[in-house]
């Protein structure tokens, strides 16, 4: 039994910090382990308990120890044999949600199972778990509602933030991922039905950066929608009114953010996911000097894409300086991407930042969809964080004569619409290019701006191509072509996992830097040779404790981590730190 003088401990902390109550971590596989809740968990209990329920696992002495004699079926069946079982029947679901649907019904009844199938099957689990199908989720999310998952923080509770968080029973949280649902992939304002995107992030953070399920907390915090036909839908589980904005809106954040730091302290990682354009980038520079705060579609999608792009220039030649960009888009992802694009090129070139910001500037072309090329003449009707990007040019209106005028090198699309990298765009571009490079960023799949198979058939088979969700491989004229997916979960399971390992204070874009670079590292000559340009999700977890690794190494270079003494080997300690999915044995 633990007592009190052993939590604060230090020796107790393990996971990349979190106190260990309960010894699980500190215990090998082959130890036993007490099943603790409030009290010591047993028969009927125990398995209604998903962080403690193994099902038909549970050995005759433990079904005796702990009074399940009875409650199961004779039989029993280890996690392997439970494992194949549940991937056989998710196999025969032909529609993709009603995987999502049983999985996480499997992570509400037995947790380590649910994450042992998706460690273990990633490429197959990914796509269900996360986006396509998570924005599938999300838009029928009021139908499938079984119990909640996470924290609902609505209007209803101003003025009381600190008990909402107190009410939810794990105390020692390292990561939070938060949405108001205002901007759900690319399916626009989905409410408090958003709360699919934290949930879907976080089984991510355990599954692939190894962050222990209890450290993680989904939170949607809702101020309404503005989805006329959310609120007229019997069936929506959030507050039937418009959005609330302005002062309100920015009231209910603060508190919120203050509650966060006062209840779980300085480290606690707040991850902003799918707000809207205005608020994401407000948030993420309003609180960036106060909390630890990162967010995912604005600096997620651009390490992720930065990565990508560092990958391909070993297939293209030349250097990053040497590139020309076009944007379609000029959202969070698009003006994000640009951005570290800028600081990459300016610590390559060692360029001093008012020429990087100058040359960021005439190699980096936005393209917003609905109004043409951000040229200077429209710069006072622009939102600010566009404004960088404004440069001289001839106002353009469509992408095509963008493409013909500017002649990019890369052609990204971040636009969140699909179908608009059409024949005659990705023609353009391989006939000035011997290798076009072609990111159709955009997610779900519906919104991507072309598919892989359109990318190497326009384009003759020239393209490097990657998309935000996933596209299966393509044969053109003979060959495979195997396209790349740009999915921002191989960037922050590790980048989070870095900054808890370090006990990082603050993001920095180095960092951000530090995590695109490893990344790239993890490409081999091999995956190359196929056409990759991202490594295989197979690795992931392997490649997370490497870019932890690397982003630790950037918070303590840079003074901000708090975890002394630094440990020798980074990557071994990241690796040590990581959850195991095995079954525990039971006293």
């Amino acid at each position: 039994m633990v007592n009190g003088s052993d939590l604060d401990n230090n020796n107790a902390a393990g996971g990349g910090g979190v106190v260990d109550v309960y010894g699980e971590d500190f215990a090998t596989e082959d130890q036993l382990i007490t099943p603790w809740t409030v009290s010591v968990a047993s028969g009927y209990t125990l398995l209604r308990d998903p962080r403690h329920n193994k099902g038909l696992a549970f050995t005759e002495n433990e079904r005796d120890a702990h009074y399940l004699r009875g409650l199961l079926p004779p039989a029993l069946m280890n996690q392997e044999l439970q494992e194949k079982r549940l991937m056989h029947n998710l196999r025969q679901y032909k529609v993709p949600l009603q995987r999502y649907v049983a999985m996480m019904d499997l992570q509400e009844r037995n947790e380590r199972l649910f994450y042992k199938l998706l460690i273990d099957n990633v490429e197959e689990l990914l796509p269900v778990v996360y986006t396509p199908t998570v924005g599938e989720a999300c838009q029928k999310y009021g139908s499938i509602f079984r119990r909640p998952q996470g924290l609902y923080i609505s209007l209803k509770e101003k003025g009381k933030i600190l008990e909402v968080l107190k009410n939810w029973p794990e105390r020692n949280i390292q990561v939070i991922v938060v949405t108001d649902g205002e901007r759900i992939l690319g399916l626009g304002d989905l409410g408090c039905q958003g709360m699919g995107i934290p949930v879907g992030k976080l089984s991510l953070y355990t599954a692939l950066g190894g962050l222990r399920p209890s450290a993680c907390l989904p939170i949607t915090i809702d101020v309404g929608t503005n989805n006329e036909q959310l609120l007229n839908d019997e069936f929506y589980i959030g507050l039937r009114q418009k959005r609330a904005t302005g002062q309100e809106y920015a009231e209910l954040l603060q508190e919120f953010m203050t509650a966060v730091k006062q209840n779980y302290g300085e480290k606690v990682l707040i991850q902003f996911e799918d707000f809207a354009n205005h608020n994401a980038f407000e948030l993420l520079s309003k609180y960036s000097s106060s909390h630890l705060v990162f967010n995912d579609d604005i600096q997620g999608t651009a390490s992720v894409v930065l990565a990508g792009i560092l990958s391909a220039l070993k297939l293209v030649g030349g250097t990053l300086a040497d590139q020309t960009f076009l944007f379609l888009g000029a959202g969070e992802a698009g003006t994000g991407i640009a951005e570290l694009i800028a600081l990459e090129m300016s610590k390559q070139t060692k360029a001093p930042i008012e020429e990087a910001l100058y040359l960021r500037r005439v190699k980096t072309d936005v393209l917003n969809l609905l109004q043409g090329l951000i040229v200077s003449s429209r710069k006072e009707s622009l939102q600010h964080f566009k404004k960088p990007w404004a440069h001289e040019h001839a106002p353009i209106k469509s992408l095509l004569d963008a493409v013909k005028a500017i002649k990019p090198t890369m052609l990204m699309g971040t636009s969140g619409v699909g179908k608009t990298f059409t024949k005659e765009v990705v023609e353009a571009m391989a006939s000035f290019n011997e290798k076009p490079v072609i990111f159709a960023l955009s997610n779900p799949t519906s919104q991507s701006e072309c598919t892989a198979e359109e990318a190497y058939t326009w384009s003759k088979g020239q393209a490097i191509f990657a998309s935000g969700s996933p596209f299966d491989p393509v044969e053109y004229n003979g060959k495979v072509f195997v396209p790349g997916q740009g999915n921002n979960a191989y960037i922050f399971p590790g980048l989070g996992l870095g900054l808890i390992i370090s006990g990082a204070i603050r993001v920095r874009d180095e960092m951000l830097l530090a995590a695109s670079e490893a990344l790239a590292a993890q490409v081999t000559q091999e995956h190359f040779d196929k056409g990759l340009i991202y490594p295989p999700f197979t690795n992931i977890r392997k490649i997370s404790a490497h870019i932890a690794a690397k982003v630790a190494a950037k918070a303590y270079d840079l003074g901000l981590a708090s975890r002394l003494p630094r440990p020798k080997d980074l990557v071994s300690y990241a690796e040590s730190c990581m959850y195991s999915p095995m079954y525990r044995s039971y006293r």
